[in-house]
């Protein structure tokens, strides 16, 4: 408020400067006796630069003369010429006393709501006076509740971690840049935002959601967002490819470095796919700064509008964030693109890519791991879990295996040289194995002869001819058994 305040007066005196420039010829070199009006004439003709704007501005010559009196007619000529203040300055024209009512009554409900939400609010208020009456202006809400000391109040969390003060020296020494890319879909952000209002579940517990939200950079458009109980690996993905569905393939991701985050899973899945991720630095959230801007609409609006809800679910707010975001936020002018998220993404260039199939983002989103196949029973091991592999790739001596540690219900077979997908593994049932069938474990072109070969290998056979071709003795001493042996058989 002080700040429009001295803008105010600061344009006061630049009009009163003004002014003076134009008349002050006149003050200097007096016409003669009737011929003011003439020269007041021939001012009203020409044109200046409005000292505010700088647009080409004129006045009358009624205008001029009641300058030269009025600064004629002072010791101090400029402070004449300036702006006098309204008689009413600070008080509210356009307020109805129904109107101010509400907005005590709302502020005493919200404290914490911005002007804006106060105003739109009010708006609907408006239209449902009997009779209706018009919608006031968010300078006419600003002013009147600054004047009435109707001010947001903010709760500051003062934190003393040494992640805080690592980051508040870096601040202190680096200059901070805000950026933005240049295409649509070239770089997502996303981040989990914990709500400030706690929900109920199934088993009677209460606990804070989270909401996952994942934001293009260019347009500010929303690619998706839904609240989770918990941040886990399982909870990204499952958003993460809602939005690559709804949107596009993007050519980068941007995140913090939270477990979720880091997870195997969710960084294979994106270099499979070919996404750059580019984690932000340790205690540096102002990287991923549009996603904290986001947080505070989502609080300071959605939420508040649900300050009053007492039976709170988590299906419920979804159901109100999705209307919020595609009814509100992608349709509202966004003060720094000054444009709505919806227009600029459609309308900016795209650099994104078609998303593939659900099959494929399932077999990408996974952990990958190589396990060596027990050849008793064809099974290999995950998680603690055994897992069958088919009778076709009882050959494999390794078996390259991708899963996801939140769902052993299968596992996928992959080819670890061309990585195509094989075959689709499935956990082994225990009870369906005390039937007493047993697979063959060879086929007919392995099996064993019933009536095998007599005598010595062919290989030793041709090793022992060549040695005795040689004329040579045998290269050991017998003993004293195979020697009357020997002597025997000469007999």
């Amino acid at each position: 408020m002080a700040k429009n305040t001295q803008d105010a007066e600061t344009n006061h005196a630049r009009w009163a400067r003004f002014r003076f420039s134009i008349i002050g010829p006149l003050l200097s070199a007096p016409p003669d006796s009737g011929c003011l009006k003439k020269e007041l004439t021939e001012l009203s003709k020409k044109q200046w630069k409005n000292p505010i704007t700088g647009n080409p501005i004129s006045f009358s010559v009624s205008t001029l003369e009641r300058w030269f009196y009025a600064a004629k007619r002072s010791s101090d000529p400029i402070q004449r010429l300036r702006v006098k203040r309204r008689s009413d300055a600070q008080l509210s024209r356009s307020l109805s006393v129904e109107l101010k009512n509400a907005a005590k009554n709302q502020y005493r409900e919200h404290p914490g709501w911005s002007y804006q939400l106060h105003r739109d609010n009010l708006a609907v208020i408006a239209k449902q006076l009997t009779p209706p009456v018009d919608a006031p202006s968010y300078s006419t809400i600003f002013r009147y509740m600054k004047s009435q000391g109707l001010t947001k109040r903010r709760v500051v969390k003062q934190r003393k971690t040494a992640g805080a003060i690592m980051a508040t020296e870096k601040l202190e020494s680096r200059e901070i840049r805000s950026y933005e890319v240049e295409y649509v879909n070239a770089l997502w952000h996303l981040d989990f935002h914990h709500g400030s209002r706690k929900i109920l579940d199934k088993n009677g517990r209460w606990q804070k959601p989270l909401l996952l939200a994942i934001l293009d950079d260019h347009s500010r458009l929303i690619c998706h967002a839904q609240w989770y109980l918990n941040e886990t690996a399982e909870s990204l993905v499952h958003g993460f490819m809602q939005a690559l569905q709804k949107r596009a393939m993007p050519r980068a991701l941007m995140s913090d470095n939270g477990s979720a985050m880091i997870s195997a899973e969710f960084t294979k899945g994106l270099e499979r796919l070919s996404i750059l991720h580019q984690p932000t630095l340790p205690y540096s959230p102002y990287q991923n700064a549009k996603q904290e801007v986001f947080w505070a609409q989502v609080e300071g609006r959605l939420m508040a509008m649900l300050e009053n809800e007492p039976d709170i679910t988590l299906s419920l707010l979804n159901n109100a964030t999705i209307a919020w975001i595609e009814g509100e936020y992608h349709h509202k002018i966004h003060s720094e693109i000054a444009d709505t998220p919806i227009n600029r993404y459609l309308n900016g260039k795209n650099v994104g890519r078609n998303c593939p199939e659900i099959t494929v983002l399932k077999h990408a989103f996974c952990d990958e791991v190589t396990r060596k196949q027990r050849k008793s029973d064809g099974t290999i091991s995950l998680e603690g879990c055994r897992f069958e592999i088919p009778s076709r790739y009882r050959h494999f001596e390794n078996i390259t295996v991708r899963y996801a540690s939140w769902d052993l219900g299968f596992a996928f077979l992959m080819d670890p040289h061309n990585n195509v997908f094989l075959s689709q593994l499935y956990p082994q049932d225990k009870s369906k194995n005390a039937d007493s069938q047993r697979r063959t474990l060879f086929t007919e072109n392995n099996a064993i002869h019933e009536e095998p070969s007599i005598g010595i290998a062919p290989l030793l056979k041709q090793l022992m001819a060549d040695y005795a071709a040689t004329g040579l003795p045998p290269a050991y001493i017998p003993t004293k058994e195979i020697k009357e042996i020997k002597n025997k058989e000469e007999k």
